[in-house]
């Protein structure tokens, strides 16, 4: 083999290594911005929806309401014939639909006041709704 050869071979060696260093760095680079862009947009795609947040509103709606609901049932343990607790559980029963559970509060309360025409009309609604 001749120095020029062994020179030539060297220098495509060489060449070939600086390729690759570039080949390698290219990718790499890309590679990086790649993952941070798809990062961005996942980002952007994974942003709750208007029906999402309202889902969760209803959620956490509803919760408040089931806490309220025990309030006053335990408040009505101790004293079962206390009107506004009983009041305000015909009215959370009511807006968490669940007309048969306001429907026995508000017996209870027809009971409690039989001259309150405003017991009286609303129990006779909801169970003309009941039999519907």
């Amino acid at each position: 083999m001749s120095a020029g050869n062994f020179e030539r071979r060297k220098e495509k060696q060489q060449q070939l290594k600086k390729q690759l260093i570039t080949l390698f760095s290219m990718v790499a680079f890309l590679g990086t911005f790649g993952y941070s862009t798809m990062n961005l947009f996942q980002g952007a795609f994974n942003q709750p929806t208007q029906q999402d947040l309202d889902q969760q509103r209803s959620n956490q709606r509803q919760q408040e309401l089931q806490t309220q609901e025990r309030g006053y049932e335990i408040v009505l343990q101790r004293e079962p014939n206390n009107q506004i607790a009983l009041e305000g559980l015909v009215s959370v029963r009511l807006e968490m639909q669940d007309n048969q559970g306001a429907i026995e509060g508000l017996e209870k309360l027809v009971k409690l006041a039989p001259d309150r025409e405003d017991y009286k009309s609303k129990l006779a609604e909801l169970q003309a709704q009941g039999q519907n």
